[in-house]
């Protein structure tokens, strides 16, 4: 049999669905891309925007017409939210909520241990459906045994999120916030570096929420420092009221990759009242001067909302000020859109949709330009680069280094020319992707 798996969304999504190809991989299923002919299609959608919905909505639906007599899976959290929704996009679909999305993982050896299975996909999936139970913290069974869809590993440390912003659903979908223990968490990182992976992105809804007894973040990443001795790791969104100078410390060591991504979403503390999130501009200023301290060179990202409602022209000004003074290596801009069950879906003073594209444009510009401007910082230094994909046709290998470029890497002997290897590469020129140069093994 064949699956195709498609993702929209986070890196949390991102792994879920890595999980799931690992186990229909191991019960005897090939596993094929989305475009191509498949028994099964399992798409893992998400809702933090409406655009994310919208091409949920239009792949289904394209699939469900091409491919009739496939079953057609739909899981995550636009599927915990919006069930009724999907069904009308077409005839062949089963909807997974996201808090049943672990079940999946059982669907593969139920189809291999079942005898006398029907031959309707949607009847056998329901049959499934009804003989699965449902398990005790569900969330953390996703395990990979071997990557479908990146050379680097992901870690899900935690899921859910206590914070109720004023724009997000997230909290609905995935619901409060829980961790994995530190035990089970080293126990797998020791198995990603048996596997020979030299990266692990540790990823969840918020990961600076962790806690596991009086375990917090940074004494999570003491204990993986301290009984991991290979991999480097790479760390998901930090709430920027979170970073203090003990987290600092400790994101400063040389395994953590210099590259963070804070969601600021707005630099006006009128804005960000509204929003109600937990910290102001100040804070922000402060956790950028931490990482910078931490990490010098580092590559810091940030999120930010253009348009909310009831942002006045010289609330976006303060922003775009903070962007500039903070100058942050690259943007992910977000014009607001309101969501189903929040509390900003119901605010007045909306800004209308001109002049929040408007906003968005300005950002976008400003993000190139910064962008650009740390790509020159890096011109003729080494940095050290995960191997994802040979280019055969000009003997590159494409890349990602530990500040979060893209890199052509040119010159790699035999023995570290491999998906998921790791070499150090002189960047000769920059750009989109950064051309490199091999100088020595990772």
């Amino acid at each position: 049999m064949r699956a195709a798996f498609h993702t929209f969304g986070c890196k949390l999504n991102q792994f879920e669905t890595e999980a799931l190809a690992s186990s229909f991989r191991s019960q005897g299923f090939l596993i094929v891309t989305v475009d191509r002919e498949a028994d099964f299609y399992i798409i893992n959608t998400c809702t933090v925007t409406s655009k994310s919905e919208q091409k949920a909505r239009r792949l289904i639906r394209g699939l469900s017409r091409k491919h009739p007599d496939s079953l057609l899976i739909i899981t995550g959290c636009y599927a915990q939210l919006n069930r009724d929704a999907l069904f009308v996009l077409g005839d062949n679909l089963a909807v997974v909520p996201q808090k049943k999305k672990d079940q999946l993982l059982e669907f593969p050896a139920f189809l291999a241990r079942t005898p006398d299975l029907p031959k309707n996909k949607a009847a056998c999936f329901t049959l499934f459906l009804s003989r699965v139970a449902a398990a005790e913290r569900g969330q953390f069974r996703f395990q990979v045994d071997r990557y479908s869809f990146h050379s680097r590993a992901f870690l899900k440390i935690q899921d859910g999120c206590n914070y109720r912003c004023a724009y997000c659903r997230i909290p609905l979908a995935r619901g409060a916030s829980v961790s994995l223990d530190p035990e089970t968490i080293i126990s797998r990182i020791l198995e990603i570096e048996f596997s020979g992976y030299r990266e692990v992105v540790l990823t969840g809804v918020n990961i600076t929420a962790y806690r596991h007894g009086n375990a917090d973040l940074a004494d999570l990443l003491g204990l993986v420092l301290s009984q991991s001795s290979q991999a480097r790791f790479r760390l998901s969104s930090l709430e920027p009221e979170t970073i203090d100078e003990r987290l600092a410390r400790i994101l400063g060591h040389p395994r953590i990759c210099p590259h963070f991504h804070i969601p600021m979403q707005s630099g006006s503390d009128k804005t960000l009242l509204s929003m109600r999130r937990r910290y102001r501009s100040e804070r922000v200023a402060k956790a950028v001067g931490l990482l910078r301290e931490a990490k010098p060179g580092a590559f810091i990202a940030a999120d930010v909302i253009a348009g909310f409602p009831g942002e006045a022209e010289e609330d976006f000004r303060l922003t775009r000020a903070l962007i500039e003074r903070l100058a942050f290596s690259k943007l992910h801009v977000f014009p607001f859109s309101p969501r189903p069950g929040t509390k900003a879906a119901s605010m007045g003073k909306r800004v209308p949709e001109r002049i929040r594209d408007e906003r968005v444009g300005e950002l976008l510009a400003v993000s190139g330009r910064l962008y650009a401007a740390y790509l020159e910082n890096w011109q003729g230094k080494e940095v050290d680069v995960i191997l994802e994909k040979a280019d055969s046709e000009v003997k590159l290998w494409k890349g990602l280094s530990d500040n979060y470029l893209k890199v052509l890497v040119a010159g790699i002997p035999p023995e570290p020319a491999h998906s998921g290897g790791c070499v150090r590469a002189k960047i000769d020129s920059i750009g989109e992707p950064c051309q490199g140069r091999f100088t020595t093994a990772g």
